[in-house]
C-alpha cells in the first residue's frame, strides 16, 4: 500500500505544504523581514501554522487521504481482480477488511505527519515564533490528525465495501455534503466527522475569508471529551457495518 501508484501521488500532495513553507522561509530569509498580516495585524509564524492546518490539512488533506485509501481497501482489489484470492485463505472476510484498514493508518500516518512535522518546524520561527512554546500544540495536531485519518478511514472502507462507485460518493461526502451542512445550524451536522474532528483542533479558525465568518457565526463546537467518544462511535459502526458488507455481499467480477 505505501508504494503504490496512489501513495506516490498524495506523497506528492503532502509536499506542497512542505514546498509552501519553505518558499515563505526562503523569501523571509531573503528580505530578513516578516511582513505578512492579515486585515491588518501582523501574523506570526505559530499563528501562519494554525492557518495551515486549518486550511491545508484539516479542511483538504485528511480527508483526500480518507477518501482515497479508504474507498480502495475493497474497490482496488475488486477492480484488479485479487479479491478473490484474499477470500480464499482461511480468515473470515471482515477480519481480511480490518486488516487492510491497519494498515491504511499505519500508511497514511506515515504519510502525513513528516509533512506537518516539516512545516511545523520551517514556519513557526517565522517572526519571532518560539518552537518550544507551541510544541505542546503540535502533539495536539499530530494526535487530531491520526483521529481524523482513522474516522475517515473508517466511514469510508463502510462505503468502498459497499457501494460500486466508492470514490465518486466520497469526494461528494467529504467535499459536498460536509462543508454544505456546517454552513447552517441544525443537527445534519452532527453527522458528519468534521463537526466532531474540528472540535479537537488547538488552533483558532482563520477569519480570512467570508465562508470562515459564517461558520463561525453557526459553530457550536462540542467538547472534546464528547467529540472522542462521538468518532470513536462512528468508527466502531462504521467500521462494523463495513465488515457485515464484506461479509455478505457477493462481489461479481466484471469479465
Amino acid at each position: 500500500m505505501l508504494w503504490s501508484r496512489r501513495s506516490v501521488f498524495l506523497g506528492l500532495l503532502l509536499g506542497g505544504p512542505v514546498v509552501l513553507a519553505a518558499a515563505i522561509r526562503i523569501v523571509t530569509a531573503t528580505t530578513s523581514l516578516w511582513r505578512l498580516s492579515i486585515n491588518g495585524a501582523r501574523v506570526g509564524g505559530p499563528a501562519l501554522f494554525g492557518m495551515m492546518m486549518w486550511l491545508l490539512y484539516i479542511r483538504f488533506i485528511v480527508p483526500v487521504l480518507g477518501v482515497f485509501y479508504g474507498t480502495s481497501l475493497i474497490a482496488d482489489e475488486v477492480d484488479d481482480k485479487t479479491i478473490t484470492y484474499l477470500f480464499t485463505r482461511p480468515v473470515p472476510r471482515g477480519a481480511i477488511l480490518i486488516g487492510k484498514y491497519l494498515a491504511y493508518v499505519a500508511c497514511t500516518t506515515l504519510l502525513v505527519l513528516p509533512s506537518v512535522i516539516l512545516v511545523y518546524f520551517l514556519v513557526v520561527p517565522l517572526g519571532g515564533g518560539s518552537i518550544g512554546e507551541s510544541f505542546p500544540a503540535l502533539l495536539e495536531d499530530l494526535g487530531m490528525l491520526i483521529v481524523g485519518l482513522i474516522a475517515y478511514g473508517a466511514v469510508f472502507a463502510w462505503v468502498g465495501a459497499r457501494l460500486k462507485r466508492p470514490l465518486v460518493v466520497g469526494l461528494v461526502f467529504a467535499f459536498g455534503w460536509e462543508p454544505a451542512v456546517l454552513l447552517f445550524p441544525g443537527y445534519l451536522k452532527q453527522v458528519t466527522v468534521a463537526y466532531y474532528l474540528q472540535a479537537l483542533v488547538p488552533h483558532a479558525m482563520p477569519q480570512d475569508s467570508a465562508v470562515s465568518i459564517l461558520m463561525q457565526m453557526f459553530r457550536e463546537v462540542p467538547p472534546v471529551a464528547t467529540s472522542l467518544t462521538y468518532l470513536a462511535v462512528i468508527v466502531a459502526i462504521a467500521l462494523w457495518f463495513a465488515a457485515r458488507a464484506v461479509e455478505l455481499k457477493e462481489y461479481v467480477l466484471e469479465q
